[in-house]
């Protein structure tokens, strides 16, 4: 792996050590262009919420659980 790869995974840090818990899981659907992100592992999603930059929030009751965040490769906020 070349460095410019690890560089940008090393940019992960920060996120890692901001997430709830300490833990922050995620998975990338190509075909649906969709990145999952979970903050506690196992979960259940009681309610979401859409916001009008296509990110989905999901609580279990009253704490944020994940973030589902659509049309991903689209995006140039990253």
């Amino acid at each position: 792996m070349v460095s410019t790869e690890i560089s940008n995974y090393l940019k992960l840090a920060p996120a890692m050590l901001a997430a709830p818990n300490g833990y922050l899981w995620s998975s990338y659907d190509e075909e649906a262009d969709v990145l999952y992100i979970n903050f506690k592992k196992p979960s259940v999603a009681t309610d979401s919420e859409l916001t009008d930059d296509d990110v989905i929030i999901r609580y279990e009751g009253e704490e944020i659980i994940g973030l589902t965040i659509l049309h991903v490769s689209q995006r140039k906020d990253f």
